[in-house]
């Protein structure tokens, strides 16, 4: 998974679910857990997100994920990219199926 797109994923999981945990996050998107915590420890410096001790967790490692409003501003930028990459990729992919389908009518006949 490009870095981007990780960027993309973890914003998007954060911030429909402030309480997921790093390896919840690592099982939801398919990305190691050290990959994760390297992730959110950057967005956490970049002023991304901000990461708050659970007050009433037994876990007292467990934190509460938020995103800032510059957060919320990448997000949307990084959503923007993300579904213009994968229209495209789409496209690209809709054509080639095009081309393999008529291929195949050429050597059927």
């Amino acid at each position: 998974m490009a870095p981007e797109d990780a960027r993309y994923k973890i914003l998007r999981a954060v911030d429909a679910n402030p309480d997921v945990s790093q390896r919840e996050l690592a099982d939801e998107l398919g990305i190691s857990l050290g990959k994760v915590n390297y992730c959110l420890k950057a967005l956490v410096d970049k002023g991304l997100i901000k990461a708050k001790n659970f007050s009433k967790s037994a876990n007292k490692k467990r934190y509460l994920y938020v995103l800032t409003p510059a957060g919320i501003d990448s997000r949307a930028r990084l959503t923007k990219r993300f579904l213009t990459r994968k229209m495209a990729e789409y496209e690209t992919l809709k054509a080639e199926i095009e081309d393999i389908r008529k291929d195949l009518e050429q050597h059927s006949s």
